[in-house]
């Protein structure tokens, strides 16, 4: 069995040109990247026949895989970005890539501002997995997000799955992670 993972095509709204902003605009920030259309392009899915498509339920992933998979949509809220929120409200300006250095930190150590927590996250991520494997032992592409993707490749390879390291995964770039037979 196949399991590949696509990263939604980039969006069009990048990041805050000011090097210093407040949390209130950090937050707006985050609602415009969260509307923002994305820029089409082409996705090379190998050579592979892709059997099912499981697809994040956020508008770009769901339009990235309505693009690049010609058949039957199988949406999943386990599938969406992990939400981030600045853990501080002062109205005071910081520099902009401390943002997701303090998001990141404050989700680790399961800061009370973080409306999910990591072991939600392996939770929801497991479970997804699950229903895949169980679903069938054909080939499977899922359309995510980076920060999923990260979570999904060590469960994979926890499951016994072999693929490629991630570091930050590229847009509309596949991955591949098989499972050998046993």
């Amino acid at each position: 069995m196949k399991i590949g993972l696509v990263r939604h095509f980039k969006v069009t709204r990048g990041y805050p040109t000011q090097k210093w902003i407040t949390p209130a605009e950090f937050d707006q920030w985050l609602k415009e990247y969260e509307a923002s259309e994305v820029e089409d392009t082409e996705v090379d899915l190998g050579e592979m026949s892709w059997k099912k498509c499981y697809v994040s339920t956020v508008r770009r992933a769901e339009y990235t895989a309505e693009k690049i998979y010609d058949g039957e949509l199988i949406k999943s809220d386990d599938l969406r970005e992990i939400p981030v929120y600045p853990f501080f409200k002062r109205n005071i300006k910081i520099p902009m890539i401390l943002y997701p250095l303090c998001i990141r930190a404050a989700w680790l150590i399961n800061h009370k501002s973080q409306l999910e927590r990591r072991t939600d996250v392996e939770k929801r991520i497991s479970n997804i997995l699950d229903r895949i494997i169980e679903e069938g032992e054909e080939n499977a592409l899922v359309v995510s997000h980076g920060g999923v993707m990260l979570f999904m490749r060590k469960e994979l390879i926890r499951r016994g799955f072999k693929g490629p390291k991630l570091g930050r995964p590229e847009n509309a770039k596949l991955y591949v992670f098989e499972k050998l037979n046993e």
